[in-house]
């Protein structure tokens, strides 16, 4: 069997290989730590959206919609605002044409590569970041934390584990998404009209013309009741909406189902995430992002039960961990 890890070049930029059977896995060290590739190489299915060489300066200008970008704080605040215990943090204005904060910073940011390796089960990366006084990070977000991640690829697809712990003297935000870019197709022969997509939403959040939520809940049209239940094509319209998150069977995932192959990519992301977004690029047919978001866009400023928006914190010396599983079925 064909188990490997070991650093490399991806389209010029330094990488780290994961490969265990028929899958692969490629993470970007100094672009965000971003895991910009899953697949599967017997079957030539390419699961997350990569940047072809030519669009590399591209990826590395806008590095949220391949691969699967790490999102800390996610989504938009409203005029770059961000109030938490008493203080209001200010974060650049990125999106003029609503004039909110976009995204974050650590998908865009170098990370360290902390060990790879193999073991008779899977191949394995681990990388970080430890944003301290001196890290350009802590001028907008004053806290002192450690962001972990490790990616495996084993029998069992690509795993995905998530370590954040504040080392500081405050309680810290804990507000996390990641900007997932799947591709429909995955699979060569197949076109975009073959796949159903099914997500576990709850409630559509009504939200403003600048994109943020007004706090107020939206009825489901039929197509995302399909979402919810048997499936629907992830391209039924342009979709840049932002939904409550409810489990099925225990589990918070997207399902999306080549109905030609009949087969089904799972994206389970464990029920830490109470809110889902979903972006199809204006219906664009060839990929969407489901992202997983701990918290509802613009929470801090948002006057809702910190519970119902997952407006949480990490107290010192708090932990908080969760996993994901992109794998066939």
């Amino acid at each position: 069997m064909n188990h490997k890890a070991f650093e490399g070049s991806y389209q010029g930029e330094k990488a780290v290989w994961l490969q265990y059977g028929p899958y692969e896995a490629v993470i970007l060290p100094e672009i965000g730590g971003n895991l910009i590739a899953f697949r599967d190489n017997e079957s030539g299915y390419r699961f997350l959206r990569e940047p072809a060489e030519s669009e590399m300066e591209l990826f590395k200008d806008n590095p949220g919609v391949h691969g699967i970008p790490v999102l800390f704080p996610p989504n938009r605040y409203e005029d770059g605002k961000f109030p938490w215990n008493g203080q209001t943090y200010q974060f650049p204005v990125n999106e003029e044409a609503t004039g909110n904060h976009l995204h974050g910073f650590l998908h865009t940011i170098p990370w360290t590569v902390e060990e790879y390796g193999t073991t008779a089960l899977e191949s394995y990366v681990t990388v970080s970041v430890t944003i301290d006084k001196d890290h350009p990070v802590y001028t907008m977000l004053p806290h002192t934390f450690t962001f972990r991640l490790r990616y495996a690829v084993s029998a069992a697809g690509l795993s995905q584990q998530v370590f954040i712990r504040n080392e500081g003297e405050q309680a810290m935000p804990c507000l996390l998404a990641f900007h997932t870019a799947i591709n429909a197709p995955f699979a060569e022969g197949s076109t975009a009209d073959d796949y159903k997509l099914q997500l576990t939403i709850g409630k559509r959040w009504e939200l403003n013309e600048r994109m943020l939520p007004t706090g107020q809940h939206q009825d489901l049209n039929e197509d995302e009741k399909l979402m919810r239940e048997e499936g629907v094509n992830p391209y039924f319209d342009a979709m840049d909406n932002h939904y409550t998150a409810v489990p099925q069977n225990g589990r918070n995932r997207m399902e999306l189902t080549d109905s030609r192959l009949s087969k089904t990519l799972v994206y389970d992301v464990g029920t830490s995430y109470k809110q889902w977004m979903i972006w199809n690029n204006n219906a664009c047919k060839e990929f969407f992002c489901p992202e997983p978001q701990i918290n509802l866009v613009n929470a801090p400023n948002v006057d809702l039960p910190a519970d119902e928006i997952g407006l949480f914190g990490l107290a010192p010396g708090e932990i908080w961990e969760e996993t994901a599983r992109i794998y066939l079925k």
